[in-house]
């Protein structure tokens, strides 16, 4: 059995660490990958700080010599939907997301193999949407239902996990370049989408019936790659660049008329590059642009308005655009033992008002996020760090997709809001 596979069947032991994360920050993507990076707004493409490359930028790896780094953040999202002004009065109400608590771990290693050569595995969450809304107080003229007029919970749970074995090489002091493989794994479930089932009453939305809601857990794996490169260009300037393909992942069969291309559900395209300043030995400002083309993933980026069934090639999708994401982070080393971090992550609402309806499921509307920081040392080769991230409340209104289906200002407006908070620590241990 080849080593790929192996790491393969590894895949679902390891998912179980992330199941059930709720990772909606820059989309769906989480906005920083590393404790350290997560407080300086994510910013990490030029940096060196820890065995997490392998989701950042796989040419630092390098730099940071052999160590080991194990964390977790406890990810706090506080998510609602409403709906109002519907000429069906039973249609309106407001109903808030349960389950507002999920556990994110991460981890990294890495081993110099000589002074130009580093072997290294990062494991972490890539991303995920996750909402739970109650049956409410809906009715949609045949009994209660929930607010997308099927029957108890409403929600997904869409869980990303990426093991990434990286190599990076120093071409010189000055400049490295490095290669991950990501392994990728992926959980989805879907509850309480009934009507869109091709149910008595509803137009025939699917080309697939039975296999659009409430079909337990599915799973999909795929292969892709990050290159990237980093050059130190002097003790006080150093660039960085990486670059990720979409990763083709397998489909989802129990959900095959749900997302377009018959269950199909990549994980998009993306990259970033980035710039470090030093202008002494205390204070290092970072800055990061990146892009993540949800657009050309169709279950993701197809209008939800498409007018072909679900599940088809060109079907419906969540309507998400493709989106840029600025990241800007301070560290102050205070001492020998303390950094103190803080950060600003601004990146794009990929979500139109036109495809709000859809979009109930997965809100993923956040643009602004505020991050803090630290890492103290405990001893030479032992070190605990610390990071915080704000998010405030955004919300996308548009006209509700009942409209178009039960007729003009049946379905009135519908907004989705969401805000979220984040608290973590890891421990990184240099050998």
């Amino acid at each position: 059995m080849t080593r790929s596979r192996s790491l393969l069947r590894l895949l679902p032991l390891a998912a179980a660490c992330v199941a059930g994360s709720a990772l909606a920050t820059n989309g769906y993507f989480p906005h920083g990958y590393g404790m350290k990076a997560k407080g300086m707004g994510g910013a990490s493409t030029a940096m060196a700080q820890d065995s997490l490359g392998g989701a950042t930028n796989p040419a630092s790896m390098v730099f940071v010599g052999s160590r080991i780094d194990v964390g977790a953040d406890l990810f706090m999202p506080q998510r609602d939907a409403e709906r109002s002004g519907a000429g069906f009065p039973t249609l309106n109400g407001k109903v808030e997301s349960d389950s507002n608590v999920f556990l994110v771990p991460e981890f990294g290693y890495n081993r110099m193999l000589g002074s130009n050569l580093s072997l290294g595995l990062t494991v972490y969450g890539n991303g995920g949407m996750n909402t739970s809304y109650p049956q409410g107080n809906f009715n949609c003229g045949a009994g209660p239902a929930n607010m997308l007029c099927g029957s108890g919970t409403l929600g997904v749970d869409l869980s990303q996990l990426v093991v990434a074995p990286t190599l990076a090489y120093k071409i010189n002091e000055q400049h490295a370049v490095g290669l991950a493989l990501l392994l990728g794994y992926q959980r989805f479930k879907m509850r309480g989408l009934q009507a869109f089932d091709n149910a008595p009453g509803f137009p025939p939305f699917t080309g697939a019936p039975g296999s659009v809601t409430d079909n337990g857990y599915d799973s999909s794996t795929g292969v892709g790659v990050r290159l990237g490169y980093q050059g130190r260009l002097s003790e006080q300037f150093a660039i960085g660049a990486a670059y990720a393909p979409k990763m083709n992942m397998s489909r989802f069969d129990k959900y095959k008329g749900l997302f377009a291309g018959a269950g199909d559900f990549d994980i998009p395209e993306h990259y970033s590059v980035g710039v470090a300043i030093t202008p002494n030995p205390a204070w290092t400002v970072a800055i990061d642009y990146g892009r993540i083309k949800y657009a050309g993933v169709p279950s993701v980026g197809n209008p939800s308005s498409a007018a072909a069934p679900l599940g088809a090639a060109n079907g419906p999708g969540f309507g998400w655009k493709n989106i840029d994401v600025f990241k800007v982070g301070v560290a102050w080393r205070a001492s020998d033992a303390w950094t103190v971090r803080v950060g600003y992550n601004r990146g794009g609402n990929p979500i139109e008002p036109a495809d709000v309806s859809f979009n109930i499921l997965a809100p993923g509307v956040m643009k602004d996020h505020y991050t803090a920081g630290f890492t103290v040392a405990l001893s030479k080769d032992n070190e605990l760090t610390g990071a915080l991230m704000f998010a405030p409340r955004q919300s996308v209104t548009g006209s509700s997709l009942f409209n178009a289906v039960l007729g003009a200002g049946a379905g009135g407006n519908e907004t989705i809001r969401m805000r979220q908070s984040q608290i973590g620590m890891a421990w990184g241990h240099k050998f």
